[in-house]
């Protein structure tokens, strides 16, 4: 989905429709404000961050054996 809005005098936009019920937003939702070079990305806050990260970005860590790892007091200072 790709919807022009405007900024208002107040610096506000409206979510349109369509984009709010495919993210079940609603009225007082808190929103997060990703501000790049180029652009601004806005997400649904997450209600638990933990659960909204778990297993990203695990491709990474396949593979990959605990024991590799190196231990807090394995590391030079």
């Amino acid at each position: 989905m790709a919807t022009t809005v405007t900024l208002s005098s107040k610096y506000q936009i409206v979510i349109p429709q369509e984009a709010r019920e495919a993210l079940s937003l609603s009225a007082g939702d808190e929103m997060l404000v990703l501000s790049k070079p180029d652009r601004v990305v806005i997400i649904p806050k997450p209600k638990k961050f933990a659960k909204r990260m778990a297993g990203l970005h695990q491709e990474v860590w396949q593979g990959a054996e605990a024991a590799d790892c190196p231990k807090a007091d394995d590391r030079e200072v």
